[in-house]
């Protein structure tokens, strides 16, 4: 369920970058940790290098965009939570 949903918020969060004026080099950020989460709950890598990548993406997002903050948030959370 938890991976779904981290599927799900990481989908929501690409829908929000695509709307939002957002630089290329943050779009490509997001792009990286989307892949990494991916893989991650994938394939049970470790997790700390992309929670920290996670964490720095959502402090960009502090100001600006805060749904995509939001989301990358609760994504930060389930990972942890799942004890990936």
């Amino acid at each position: 369920m938890s991976k779904d949903r981290i599927r799900e918020l990481l989908t929501q969060l690409r829908e929000e970058i695509r709307k939002s004026d957002v630089d290329d080099e943050l779009d490509q950020l997001v792009s990286d940790i989307d892949t990494e989460i991916h893989g991650v709950i994938d394939d049970n890598a470790d997790i700390d290098a992309v929670l920290e990548q996670a964490k720095k993406l959502e402090a960009n997002f502090a100001t600006s965009h805060p749904t995509a903050e939001r989301v990358v948030r609760e994504v930060i959370d389930l990972l942890v939570h799942m004890g990936i």
